[in-house]
Formats: structure tokens, sequence, C-alpha cells
């Protein structure tokens, strides 16, 4: 290919003229313009284009008004003056953007019903002064359901958004009710929580001894549909062996309204195919239930904002789309925890490593952990290990109860070789934005 002759159409001009030119004398040039400035000011074919113009100016003014009439923007539509109560569904679209990044993972409650429902499920009778931190409210049907129980149930409820547009009908809570405390911080940031203790929010919160169960301090959320949700599920549980974030307080239990493919994936058996880390780590640091039947939460449109998305319109796998059905469960921490303090950034690891290779026997895929790492099976199920305790080396990683993870995981912090440097993890810090 030569590189010149691509070159030439664009930054060259070629020499050769492809037609013939005609010698004009200047003199004659000359007049021609001097005429056509004097006497006509500018050439008749102008002239006639301009005029057209004209006439045509005022039809198509009029057509446009006709066809395109002026919208009016969601921006410029006034707040209700009276934002307590929530506006009716049908206007919810009017306030609640449903697209962008901050709006179109955001699922709320919208049947002021299902909310009461929801609420008396997350803080049932017998409750007693509860403080509520309630992350990702969005308009808020649940917060105020949780304010419509009996008092004596919840002391605080202390929400968490950075909205705007949900904060125009969350403010109102807290002016019409005192133990409401409604504050601009994002529910995913480590510093969130961080800031609640800095400012005193959680001064009156009791420490609870680790083996009792904390009954007044409870964590609510509806959980984003996005990966970033499952990310915010995953490492707060991760909290629990380590005892930090709100577990610092003892064992509060957590209640979320999430999709139930995330459900699926978090109380998957041994033998389902949709196990997965997630899984493991749940079913290592929690016990978990629903608390309402799925089947009150169903059909979507009838519980939920925004509006279940027409699959003929969506580019999105049918578990992120909007109008799967929602869950609503629990989350408790174990007394017993199997994943030991210090242990975590280990168990992500062998986690990560192993899970890429599900399909595998364990005898197969211990070697992929790092370099010389099939000494490990000696560890799991050599000679000298008793009977009862080896490992089954012929398990596939999917298959892989949480007693064997503990094994493996274990094994791998004996190992005098293991590295030092572990890379992989999925802990909660300061710095991340969980």
């Amino acid at each position: 290919m030569s590189f010149p002759f691509l070159l030439r159409r664009p930054f060259s001009t070629s020499l050769r003229c492809p037609y013939r030119t005609k010698n004009i004398p200047e003199d004659i040039i000359a007049k021609a313009l001097t005429t056509q400035l004097t006497s006509r000011g500018r050439s008749k074919d102008i002239q006639n284009i301009e005029d057209i113009k004209s006439e045509a100016e005022p039809q198509i003014a009029s057509t446009s008004k006709a066809v395109r009439k002026p919208k009016t923007r969601k921006g410029d539509i006034p707040l209700p003056a009276d934002r307590f109560d929530l506006p009716p569904r049908s206007k919810w679209r009017n306030y609640f953007p449903t697209s962008g990044m901050t709006f179109k993972s955001r699922i709320s409650i919208a049947n002021p019903e299902t909310a009461a429902l929801v609420a008396d499920s997350f803080v049932p009778s017998g409750s007693r002064d509860k403080v509520v931190i309630e992350a990702y409210p969005g308009p808020g049907a649940l917060t105020r359901a949780l304010m419509q129980l009996p008092k004596e149930r919840i002391r605080k409820i202390i929400v968490l958004e950075d909205a705007e547009q949900y904060l125009n009908f969350l403010n109102p809570l807290q002016e019409a009710d005192p133990r409401v405390q409604v504050l601009p911080m994002n529910g995913f940031s480590w510093d969130t929580y961080h800031q609640l203790d800095v400012q005193g929010f959680l001064d009156d919160v009791e420490n609870i001894p680790w083996n009792k169960s904390n009954p007044y301090l409870h964590f609510i959320s509806h959980l984003p549909m996005d990966v970033l949700g499952e990310q915010l599920l995953a490492q707060l549980l991760r909290c629990a062996p380590e005892q930090s974030w709100l577990f610092k307080h003892g064992r509060i239990p957590m209640s979320y309204l999430m999709h139930d493919w995330v459900w699926d994936r978090i109380s998957a058996s041994t033998e389902d195919p949709a196990r997965c880390k997630l899984s493991v780590i749940a079913q290592a640091v929690s016990e978990f239930n629903h608390t309402i039947d799925p089947q009150l939460l169903v059909p979507y449109n009838d519980h939920f904002y925004p509006d279940a998305t027409n699959p003929a319109y969506s580019s999105r796998t049918e578990n992120r789309r909007r109008g799967t059905p929602f869950i609503a469960g629990t989350f408790r921490p174990l007394e017993h925890q199997i994943i030991q303090p210090g242990m975590l950034d280990k168990w992500d690891y062998c986690l990560r490593k192993l899970f890429v290779l599900k399909s595998t026997p364990l005898k197969n895929a211990v070697g992929h952990l790092a370099p010389g790492s099939d000494a490990l099976k000696s560890y799991l199920a050599g000679d000298d290990v008793p009977p009862n305790q080896r490992t089954d080396m012929k398990t596939i990683i999917r298959k892989m109860s949480v007693e064997d993870w503990a094994a493996v995981v274990g094994a791998f912090d004996r190992w005098p070789f293991a590295p030092e440097e572990l890379l992989i993890t999925d802990s909660f810090s300061r710095d991340d934005r969980i």
C-alpha cells in the first residue's frame, strides 16, 4: 500500500486541470461587477431567494407552533405546599426522576398499605425504644410507615438521603416529628457512618455484648438494584466478623427490600447453581429470613415505583430490569462467627481465586491459589489429618460448604509460603464508597 497515494486527496492539490478554462479580459469582469453593485445592489437571483424566504417564514412559524407545543419541564412544576403526605403515585414522575446516575437504580415502595406491612414486619410488636437508621429511603413511603408504628417501638429514626428531589419530601417529616432526623448523606459511604459517631447521633445507643442481640439499634434500607447495591450488602455483612461499622454496638439486625434474584444468590445452597461468593459470606456470618410472604409484594407495579420496564425497550438483563419481584428480609449476625477476626482478607482472597473455577474439583483448583499451593492438599486431606476432619477434595468449588471453605482458608493461613500481599479484597474501608 502506498501512503502518499492515500494522503493525496485530502492533503494535496492536483496540478492537472480536468476542464478547459476560458481567458476572460479583466476589463469585462470589472465592468460586470460595477454594474451589479451600483444599478441593482444585489443580484436578481439573490433578491428572489430573499423574497421567497420572507414569504415562507410566517408559514414555517405557524406550522412550528401548530406541531410543536411548548412542553413544561418537570423541573418547572412547583412542589406541593404540603409535603408531609406524599402526592398520589400517578404524580410521582413530576417530582421523582427515574433516569440518570442517581436515580436509575433506585426502587421505592409506593403503596402506603404495603409500606405499613413492611414496616410492621421489620419492627414488629414487642420492639421497644429502637433507633432506626434508614438508608436509601427514596420519597419516604417506608419512613412514613415507620413513623406511624406505635411510638413505643421507635424512639429515633435517622434518615440517610442525599438526593435533593427526595429530600424535598423527607425534610418536612423532621419538622413534624422530633423523633426523625433527616441527614443529607449518602448511605453508600463509610464516612457517613463515621459522621454519625463524630456528631453524636448514636451516643444514646447502648452497646450490648456480642453474646446477646442488640434490640435497640436497627439498620433498614431499600437496596439499589444495580451491582453497587449487591456490593453494599456484601461489604456490610463482612463487617460482622470484625465487629466494625454499626456492629461495634453489638449484633444488630439489618432489614432490606431487595430484588429476589439477590436473595436467591444469598440463600443458594450447595446444590444450587446460583451459589457464589456472596452466598458463602452471608451464610458464614448471619442467619436471615423473609419478614413477609414474597407473594404479598407482587405484582411489582402495585407496590413499587418506578413502573416496570417493558423488556422490548430495555437492553438490561432480566434480573437488572425494573419490574423483577422484590422481597423483604432481615439478617442477624451469628453469635459464633466462623470467620475469625483478622482473617477476612484471606477469606476474600481464597473465595475470589477459587470461584473462577467454580465447576472444578477442589483437588484441581487449590493449586491456583498461589505458586506451590498444591501443598495445601496435605493440610486438607493428608494422612496426618484425622479422618473426621478431612476435606473431600473431589467436591467442586460451587458445592463447597461454609465448613469446607473454613478448612481451605485455615490451611492457607497455616501454609508458610502463602503470599503476604493479598490485593484482592471486598473489605469495607474508610476510603471506599461501597
